[in-house]
């Protein structure tokens, strides 16, 4: 084995060991953040007995899912009902693997070190885990696998609650990811390239692509609500019609990894936006971050985490904040609206590039982008009155009564 590769190979198990490890503990004090929230967001404290303020809870809550007796239902198919945590928990887990949390950082290393011998390390690294080129194409791939987990847990279980929520996750997340492949369809069009370190150079270059493709934006962030099966979006595990969905039967930490799983994928979905959409670890109006550094990479690192944590908090807040929809009302939102929409809107862009690129063929990345953002401005006028006005989706005041159908 070569120097070079012996390097290769070293940093990459340190960078893999530390967003692991970091992804598992930050999913952890979620679950103490959304609490404390949701405490503050209801006037009452939350969570402080265990520690001070609270913040051993999730270790208490760990420790009792460690030692908690778990259950197994007489009649589940057993060997699929104990794989099928580890089907949603194992894709969950990946995905924030392919994206850039910090600029790259400079490494010139040549080192003797015990048991690894001569190790070199000469470039800009990658503050990822592994830099691959197609970017948010394995993000939607992945995160596609963790339906198969949510479809098995509730078909295993042998339960009608649990199979009920099992087929209702499955419909959902398989609606809702069409829906997201599509709005991100514009992102490739407007960077040419699917790989998240292309897509932060470009934002770089012009706009952060929230102004230029903001429909694009709002399709994705609904999208990822559904796909994390959080409120408004959570009818398969709602407690008032399936006691608690695909996941009724499991317990201890069986439970935790269908737990651990959504919240990973908070913060997926929280990252891709942050990247996507905000310009990833770039700090706006200036290009000191592009310098290279070990300063440039925490700072960057610490600009990219409040970016992220940001969109978490908005994840949490909605949960408490709107009710849930009606399972009709899901589904029509999915494919009446976000999935014409997104077609819709990716012929639009296409057209308004190409009308750019013939009519203005040597503008500069930033005007394309102002462009950009005043037919985004128009669009979301438009598209928020035909929401809004109750033609397509439509609340339960506004639908006609139960009698009022029958004597028609």
């Amino acid at each position: 084995m070569t120097p070079e590769l012996k390097g290769f190979l070293f940093f990459a198990v340190i960078r893999m060991l530390a967003v692991f490890t970091m992804l598992l503990v930050g999913v952890a004090m979620l679950t103490l953040m959304e609490r404390k929230l949701a405490g503050w967001f209801q006037n009452r404290p939350g969570p402080n007995r265990v520690g001070p303020w609270g913040l051993l809870q999730p270790a208490a809550d760990g420790l009792k899912n460690i030692l908690k007796e778990e259950t197994r239902p007489a009649r589940a198919h057993h060997r699929l009902f104990m794989l099928a945590p580890a089907m949603s928990f194992v894709p969950a887990l990946m995905l924030i693997a392919v994206i850039p949390l910090a600029a790259p950082l400079p490494v010139n290393v040549d080192w003797n070190l015990p048991l690894i011998g001569h190790m070199v390390y000469q470039g800009n690294m990658p503050m990822t885990v592994t830099d691959v080129p197609i970017g948010f194409l394995f993000v939607l791939a992945l995160s596609s696998l963790g339906v198969y987990g949510v479809a098995v847990a509730g078909w295993s279980s042998n339960s009608k609650y649990s199979l009920l929520g099992g087929l209702r996750a499955s419909a959902q997340m398989v609606s809702y990811e069409v829906a997201m492949g599509l709005s991100l369809v514009p992102v490739l069009l407007v960077t040419g390239n699917v790989g998240f370190g292309e897509i932060i150079a470009t934002q770089q270059e012009g706009l952060w692509l929230v102004g230029p493709l903001f429909v694009s934006f709002f399709l994705a962030l609904v999208s990822g609500f559904a796909e994390t099966n959080r409120l408004p979006f959570d009818l398969p595990e709602a407690e008032s019609e399936l006691v608690a969905g695909y996941h009724s039967e499991y317990s201890a930490m069986k439970f935790s990894m269908f737990y651990i799983a959504e919240y990973a994928h908070i913060v997926t979905i929280s990252a891709m936006l942050a990247t996507l959409y905000f310009g990833g670890w770039d700090i706006p109006f200036t290009d000191w971050d592009q310098q290279g550094g070990l300063l440039q990479t925490l700072v960057t690192h610490a600009v990219f985490f409040g970016k992220m944590f940001f969109w978490i908090f908005f994840v949490m807040w909605i949960r408490w904040t709107l009710p849930r929809f009606r399972y009709d009302q899901l589904m029509a939102l999915g494919w009446k609206v976000m999935l014409p929409v997104a077609l819709a809107y990716v012929m639009i862009i296409a057209t308004a590039l190409w009308l750019m690129n013939v009519a203005m063929p040597g503008a500069s990345p930033l005007v394309r982008a102002l462009v950009l953002t005043g037919l985004n401005g128009i669009l979301a006028v438009i598209i928020f009155w035909v929401l809004d006005s109750g033609r397509i989706v439509r609340g339960v005041s506004a639908m006609p009564s139960q009698r009022a159908r029958m004597e028609a």
